[in-house]
């Protein structure tokens, strides 16, 4: 296949991918049915919600393996642990056909939690090194699509079962287990490990791809949204987002056609034999100066630093520190939004966590968005900065969240949604600026590794006053008012201050690297 049409293939199919990957986002919209299903405590709910971000922890596993294993076989090994980790659930909890002790439960949780980093490296991979000079723009387009998955997956249940929350509930597990498999099988062909020509990455025709993809991306968003807040038939809405989701294919298609043409154009003319071909000077004159170009991208690695020297590096424990009390405060409360809706007696759990995806899809993609067509900008603000004003804004989510209104839940949710989504992008390109592009498979999945810390931590306090207030104005183990999670808000606010300061430090430490990117 074409070079020039083999690195748009593997992105569609990368974008593919992410979209069904992020089967932890639906949790929060049947928590509280599992909660009923096996008859827990909130305090064992939590535990199961960070037993899929303990998975993560073991994320680095996958990056060594993507060192020495094809990556269609790390994908097809992380679609299989999530197909047993939901799989098992699904067969024990809804069709009772065996039983599982809760430690059994939380193991099959981790393992799916894991399975989602297999699946990640590979797209991560992929992404970056199918167009090196643009990997901030292609991983940033590829993770927004994984922040799609909990509104794909609701999609999905909403029209596939009736009005039964447990009904719901048994959906989601099925289709977590099943529809990553799925699309690991039919994307494993397409993915490479290797770009297309580095050289022609800066190409007119790879510009007019990335505003094209944008242009589908930001449609797909809106869409999102749209379907997210007004009432609309659930059939008919899983059958728009499907096509959205297949029109990036229309890309790599125009590429192999345009290059079909010009080949059959090529081979009609006739060349002066004895004189040098000027189309061919010029497009070595345009290969020299690609050349160029390629090699001034690279000045955006600070320094390529091996996994095993990151502990020596201050600018890592500043990072870790910064992604423990920032981006993972926003998966913990999205792990929490069920029981903060069912509290503040909001009943529309479903929408809410479709909200909270579709505005994480444009926030992971805000990034990618802002440095393809300002990133030569002198107020294109660096990553850091960037981190820093979303953490703001969280902040300021969390506290507008202490307002007793649905008003201020859907808007706080919405906010909290598209800046976890940025921060999440603005991490992964941050990673590669930071520690280098060579080693970046593990590298990142030892940062993400401080998630099940902060799930556990953050998670537990949440738990810890949500079981006391049930005990004081709860009934049945359940706490209902806004004294269940209020003293959790005002907590998860300040650790977001924390790392807007280390975000700023960050800064401060490299503002002579971020001043000399190109």
């Amino acid at each position: 296949m074409s070079p020039k049409v083999l690195p748009w293939l593997s992105l569609v199919a990368v974008l593919w991918l992410q979209s069904f990957n992020g089967t932890n986002l639906s949790f929060p919209a049947y928590s509280s049915q599992l909660k009923e299903f096996l008859s827990i405590s909130q305090f064992k709910l939590n535990y199961l919600s960070f037993a899929s971000d303990a998975g993560k922890v073991l994320g680095f596993i996958s990056g060594i393996a993507a060192v020495y294993l094809p990556l269609p076989l790390v994908l097809l090994v992380g679609g299989s642990l999530g197909f047993a980790g939901y799989g098992l659930q699904y067969l024990s909890i809804v069709k009772n056909m065996f039983t599982l002790s809760f430690p059994q439960i939380w193991c099959l949780s981790f393992l799916a939690g894991n399975s989602i980093c297999w699946i990640n490296t590979a797209c991560y991979i992929v992404a970056i090194n199918s167009f090196p000079m643009n990997r901030q723009v292609a991983v940033g387009i590829t993770a927004s699509f994984q922040g799609l998955s909990g509104k794909i997956y609701t999609d999905m249940v909403n029209s596939f079962s009736n009005s039964s929350p447990r009904e719901a509930a048994s959906g989601y597990l099925l289709l977590n287990s099943l529809v990553p498999l799925v699309a690991c099988f039919v994307t494993a062909p397409m993915l490479m490990r290797h770009g297309g020509d580095k050289t022609t990455s800066s190409t007119k025709d790879v510009k007019v791809g990335f505003i094209v993809l944008f242009v589908l991306t930001i449609a797909t968003g809106i869409y999102a949204v749209a379907t997210s807040l007004l009432s609309a038939p659930t059939v008919l809405v899983l059958v728009g987002i499907t096509l959205f989701l297949f029109s990036p294919i229309g890309i790599p298609i125009g590429v192999w056609f345009k290059e079909f043409v010009s080949s059959r154009k090529t081979q009609q003319k006739v060349h002066d034999l004895e004189a040098p071909d000027k189309f061919e000077l010029v497009e070595e004159e345009d290969h020299t100066k690609e050349e160029e170009e390629f090699e001034k991208a690279i000045v955006g690695v600070k320094e390529e630093v091996e996994w095993t020297q990151l502990w020596k590096k201050q600018d890592f424990w500043i990072y870790f520190g910064l992604y423990l009390f920032g981006p993972t405060v926003g998966l913990v409360f999205m792990n929490n939004l069920g029981q903060i809706a069912e509290s503040r007696g909001c009943t529309a759990t479903s929408s809410l966590v479709a909200l909270a995806s579709s505005f994480g899809f444009f926030g992971r993609l805000l990034p990618s968005l802002l440095d393809y067509f300002f990133s030569r900008s002198k107020y294109m603000p660096s990553s850091p900065v960037s981190m820093a004003v979303s953490l703001v804004a969280m902040v300021a989510s969390f506290l507008l969240l202490l307002v007793d209104s649905d008003i201020s839940l859907f808007i706080s949710t919405a906010v909290i949604g598209v800046f976890s989504g940025a921060l999440t992008s603005l991490s992964v390109t941050m990673t590669a600026e930071l520690f280098g592009t060579k080693h970046f498979g593990v590298n990142h999945n030892i940062v993400v590794g401080n998630i099940p810390i902060g799930s556990l931590a953050f998670g537990t306090l949440a738990a810890k006053v949500y079981r006391d207030g049930a005990a004081l104005y709860g009934d049945d183990g359940k706490c209902f008012g806004m004294h269940c999670f209020q003293i959790t808000l005002v907590y998860w606010g300040m650790l977001c201050s924390i790392a807007a300061v280390l975000a700023t430090v960050l800064y401060l430490r490299n503002r002579k690297f971020y001043s000399q990117k190109p």
